[in-house]
């Protein structure tokens, strides 16, 4: 719950945060690019501090420099076919390169394998789905006409999970402090209700069928029908609420509130990103699934 004190804090980050992010969707290209592998760097840097807390001695450096790499190289390759063989060989390299620094610098007196899982950890957790929002970028950009569609057509793409998510945690926020009081995860997150949680995907849906009839519904080659917005949108709520769920559990693991104190009022980039890095890529393989990248 948010403390009245922390509403300047927050509304000063918003005001800055809102058209910074935006603004670099509307540009896109390298600058979209540039500024989601420095949140996910942050994000990434943050995940890393809580392994620290559990005890892991992840290789931050290496980690952070695999994120960032993961989001520029989707930024360069924005065709997904082209990325992906790139994406894996990056992976891999920072795993050989963890298992070498390992032997000089974890062994004896360390332990290589947690060092090795919570590097890759980081990398897989942050920088694959904040990779995926280049390509959703890209995808927007290449529909057919979309030049004459409107300057948030080629945006669509990227907003549908972002909207869908906000949705969510609106509604489940709203609900849940009026009526909830069946507690969904009392061990892992005591504020969370089942009736917020039930909300959450209700709203979910009614803001993706809103953005269906909006944009997606008549993009050529690439149209998301209403009915086909509404249910996807029901599976990325759920994604979305197991990952702000998922984070709670390595918080409280590490013994931490917030994933760090880089944004006044609202704790850390990790605790701004949970649900969307589960989000975004449960929203590609829908699109994948329904035809939409194909």
């Amino acid at each position: 719950m948010t403390r009245l004190g922390d509403l300047p804090a927050r509304l000063a980050v918003a005001g800055v945060g809102i058209p910074v992010v935006f603004g670099a969707l509307f540009f896109g290209g390298w600058v979209f690019g540039i500024v989601v592998a420095a949140i996910a760097a942050l994000g990434v840097w943050e995940f890393y501090g809580l392994m620290r807390h559990r005890g892991d001695h992840p290789f931050v450096l290496v980690g952070t420099a695999g994120t960032v790499g993961l989001v520029l190289l989707a930024s360069t390759e924005s065709t997904f076919s082209v990325f992906a063989p790139w994406a894996l060989t990056l992976v891999l390299v920072v795993a050989a390169l963890c298992l070498a620094l390992s032997l000089v610098f974890r062994w004896p007196g360390g332990s290589p394998a947690g060092a090795l899982g919570s590097t890759l950890s980081g990398v897989c957790y942050v920088g694959l789905p904040a990779s995926i929002l280049p390509l959703l970028r890209a995808l927007g950009e290449g529909v057919p006409g979309v030049e004459g569609m409107g300057v948030w057509t080629p945006l669509a793409f990227v907003l549908f999970p972002v909207l869908v998510i906000w949705a969510t945690d609106t509604a489940a926020y709203f609900v849940g402090m009026a009526i909830g009081r069946v507690r969904l995860a009392p061990s892992v997150s005591p504020k969370k209700s089942v009736e917020g949680a039930v909300a959450g995907v209700l709203g979910a849906v009614v803001s993706a069928a809103l953005m269906s009839s909006w944009w997606l519904a008549d993009l050529p080659h690439h149209a998301v029908p209403v009915t086909t917005a509404a249910w996807m949108g029901a599976v990325i709520s759920v994604a979305g609420q197991v990952g702000d769920l998922v984070e709670s559990v390595l918080k409280r693991e590490a013994g931490v509130k917030d994933s760090s104190n880089l944004l006044p009022g609202h704790g850390g980039f990790l605790d701004r990103l949970d649900a969307l890095l589960w989000a975004l890529p449960v929203t590609w393989g829908l699109l994948a699934i329904t035809g939409v990248l194909s």
